[in-house]
């Protein structure tokens, strides 16, 4: 019963029965996409009887963890899970596979505050604005996110020059995180990156019209030593099966429901 319960998972998974095990899968994934990859990967390895080892870092940024850094360096990776415009420029850079890259979900930027702060309001451009320019502090991320955040958002909300001194880039760690020990009082990040952190209160995404959704895609680096068993795993993550756990880590997948 087992042995077909396992080959029914597979079959399930889009993985082929009877197909050769790579034995260790290595993974690089980045930030907004791990909360999906940690609920979806037992499911993988059960189905698959590979093991998948993982890399964390940022999709772009000066970072020694970040994967186009990490990818420089020479290390190893059969699958890349990160930003899809970084990784259209891994691919024009030779790193990565043409041809390889699967887009798997959206994630857009939710703002967070302290858990048991009053909730202040985002519900409209002109709130999401006087929420900022209220803050004493204000944190966003080193990814895409904050990039946006950075150069794109705080111009159009015509706040640049009043949160100068106030508003700081995070590195490496969730931005909910320094909310939650209550060193920032709001903080800006994708909330699927958001949802997870305790002691941290996720508000809400900011308004549509500031918006910045960014796709999260997965992809074979050049040199790969098991691109088959990544090929499989990409499958699976873009599989509707895996859109139930996509959803709950607060990203919008990009498989459809079944």
């Amino acid at each position: 019963m087992a042995a077909l319960a396992a080959l029914a998972a597979a079959a399930a998974l889009g993985l082929p029965a009877g197909a050769a095990r790579a034995g260790e899968v290595k993974v690089m994934n980045s930030g907004g996409f791990t909360a999906a990859y940690k609920a979806l990967a037992p499911k993988f390895e059960q189905a698959s009887g590979d093991k998948l080892v993982t890399e964390w870092g940022p999709s772009m940024g000066q970072s020694p963890q970040a994967i186009p850094n990490r990818l420089a360096r020479g290390e190893k990776a059969d699958v890349v899970i990160m930003v899809g415009e970084a990784l259209d420029d891994l691919i024009r850079a030779g790193k990565v596979e043409p041809g390889s890259k699967v887009d798997l979900a959206d994630s857009r930027i939710g703002l967070a505050v302290r858990a048991g702060a009053p909730r202040p309001d985002i519900g409209t451009v002109d709130a999401l604005r006087d929420t900022l320019l209220r803050a004493r502090s204000i944190a966003y991320s080193d990814s895409a996110s904050g990039v946006y955040v950075e150069r794109e958002l705080f111009k159009r909300l015509g706040i640049e020059d009043q949160v100068k001194g106030r508003a700081h880039k995070i590195e490496r760690i969730p931005v909910a995180s320094v909310v939650a020990s209550g060193d920032y009082e709001v903080g800006l990040q994708q909330v699927s990156e958001i949802l997870p952190v305790a002691g941290a209160q996720y508000v809400g995404k900011i308004p549509e019209a500031v918006q910045k959704v960014t796709t999260f895609s997965a992809g074979i680096p050049v040199g790969a030593e098991h691109p088959e068993a990544g090929r499989a795993l990409i499958r699976f993550l873009a599989s509707p099966e895996a859109r139930a756990d996509i959803e709950r880590s607060g990203i919008d997948p990009r498989a459809p429901a079944r």
